[in-house]
């Protein structure tokens, strides 16, 4: 199931939201550009969980910024195409909305913050790691549980078993966090440690944003 857009028009232009895909499009063409020295961006501005609670440490041509400053750059980092298109295409279709809803300083904030909790979630789950963890999914799973608080019948066009059909917001982002919930039960029950998707991200970040909305959404007068 792939969301292609949804029938929810704004009233004012999405600023922030556009100006934060913008962002990411512009570290990944940076990242991109590096060549060979990707990996070592990487390393350098992506989270590592061992850094922030372990004894682990870059060498110092890496260490460029403080550890517990990698959770807000590594929100920007992607490690390729379709991890930053399918980030971007879900931020897109459902981040104007809740910019709408929230006012732009107050989205900003609020993104922000769902991020953080979605590193959060990902050290709790695995302190130990040493794998690096970058990515804009953990903040963008927040806008996502704050769409389904605050438009759950809005219509959402999708790339369903090779037909495009309409489902309301409730089925489409319902059917996201119940496949996030069953992969990172999965991946906690892996006994080595892999690279892969940031599951407890999602989870942590889809419930920050599910919590957080309710103060961050502006009252509307009738």
């Amino acid at each position: 199931m792939i969301p292609l857009k949804d029938d929810n028009p704004t009233r004012t232009f999405p600023f922030v939201n556009y100006a934060l895909i913008a962002a990411c499009v512009a570290v990944f063409f940076w990242e991109l550009s590096l060549g060979g020295r990707a990996q070592n961006a990487i390393l350098a501005y992506g989270l590592i969980p061992d850094m922030l609670l372990g004894d682990a440490r870059l060498p110092p041509g890496l260490a460029v910024v403080p550890a517990w400053a990698t959770i807000f750059t590594s929100m920007f980092m992607h490690g390729g195409w379709m991890h930053l298109i399918g980030n971007m295409l879900y931020l897109w279709i459902f981040g104007d909305n809740v910019e709408d809803a929230m006012g732009r300083g107050r989205y900003l904030v609020f993104y922000v913050l769902c991020g953080v909790v979605a590193a959060l979630a990902q050290i709790a789950v695995n302190p130990d790691s040493q794998i690096p963890s970058l990515g804009a999914s953990g903040a963008i799973s927040g806008v996502l549980g704050a769409y389904l608080v605050m438009f759950p019948g809005r219509r959402v066009r999708v790339l369903l078993l090779r037909m495009i059909t309409y489902l309301p917001a409730i089925v489409v982002i319902g059917f996201w966090i119940v496949l996030q919930f069953i992969s990172g039960i999965g991946q906690l029950a892996q006994t080595e440690e892999t690279g892969g998707v940031a599951y407890a991200a999602h989870v942590g970040g889809f419930v920050a944003g599910f919590v957080l909305v309710w103060l961050f959404r502006r009252r509307r007068r009738v």
